[in-house]
């Protein structure tokens, strides 16, 4: 089977990702036993596995989990897989926090399967966060991995469209909203474009609309006085978001950069006094 995964521009490693995934193998176990038959029913498993990601479906939806800093998530139709470049919006987050055992409360906005907020509090360990999202069923999976990695007693999450129902204040507020433009959608790869939730995806006509109403809502008395907001962007997208919240009446902290050198993330806080005057 590895012959037609090369030929249809599949990695080999997707192969043993689900080896390993579907008959619940480490990589010691097919080091030391790599010889070993797996059975009738193991090799029935694999090869619907194996065929299903012949036929365009990813990984981790075949799986159903995924990884995603050091931690395992479960996913569902309704969440994005995580991706290691939404670990630079959690590295993000943490530099702007002077006191990783501060008693903090912390806001995600678009949580999809938990795995931002659920990151953030396994590095926060006096830290309390609500999770937000539109989809009834990215929520069940988000408490279900909230649960899985024993953070359950400091998650909340809550079924709301962006900022509208929130009240008080948040020291640290991530968002890894919708930033791909409509029209484009039709173009991206079939892994993406077939198997994740277009509501995730989905920007509006030029990919912004999300950040226009996370920064309209955020800038309504949700963020604490010394408080950080961290968003996520599309690779040519820092530059405009930054500025949507410079108009905001933030100001911009930084833009980090991800693995493949792309600006992944916009860090914004409050301005300060003299500035807003000057403003």
């Amino acid at each position: 089977m590895s012959e037609h995964f090369l030929a249809q521009g599949i990695p080999g490693s997707d192969a043993r990702f689900l080896l390993l995934g579907v008959l619940g193998l480490r990589n010691i176990d097919v080091a030391l036993h790599g010889g070993r038959q797996i059975g009738s029913e193991g090799a029935a498993r694999l090869d619907a596995a194996l065929r299903r990601r012949l036929a365009g479906e990813p990984v981790a939806r075949i799986l159903g989990a995924w990884e995603f800093w050091g931690l395992p998530f479960r996913l569902s139709p309704e969440t994005l897989v995580p991706r290691p470049d939404s670990e630079t919006l959690v590295e993000a987050a943490l530099r702007g926090v002077p006191d990783r055992a501060a008693r903090l409360r912390l806001l995600d906005l678009g949580t999809g399967s938990g795995c931002i907020l659920v990151a953030l509090l396994s590095e926060l360990p006096r830290a309390t966060g609500i999770g937000l999202d539109r989809s009834e069923g990215a929520l069940h999976t988000a408490r279900a991995n909230a649960a899985e990695n024993g953070v359950a007693d400091r998650a909340g999450f809550v079924a709301a469209d962006w900022c509208d129902p929130l009240a008080g204040q948040f020291d640290l507020v991530v968002a890894n909203p919708p930033y791909i433009a409509g029209a484009a959608i039709a173009g991206l790869d079939r892994e993406v474009r077939e198997h994740d939730p277009a509501l995730a995806l989905d920007g509006g006509v030029d990919g912004l609309d999300a950040y226009r109403r996370i920064l309209e809502g955020v800038s309504g008395g949700l963020l604490s006085e010394r408080g950080t907001l961290h968003v996520e962007v599309g690779f040519d997208q820092a530059r405009a978001v930054a500025e949507y919240g410079a108009k905001a009446g933030f100001a911009v902290r930084g833009i980090a950069r991800d693995l493949a050198g792309h600006a992944r993330t916009v860090s914004f806080s409050h301005r300060p006094a003299a500035a807003s005057r000057q403003a």
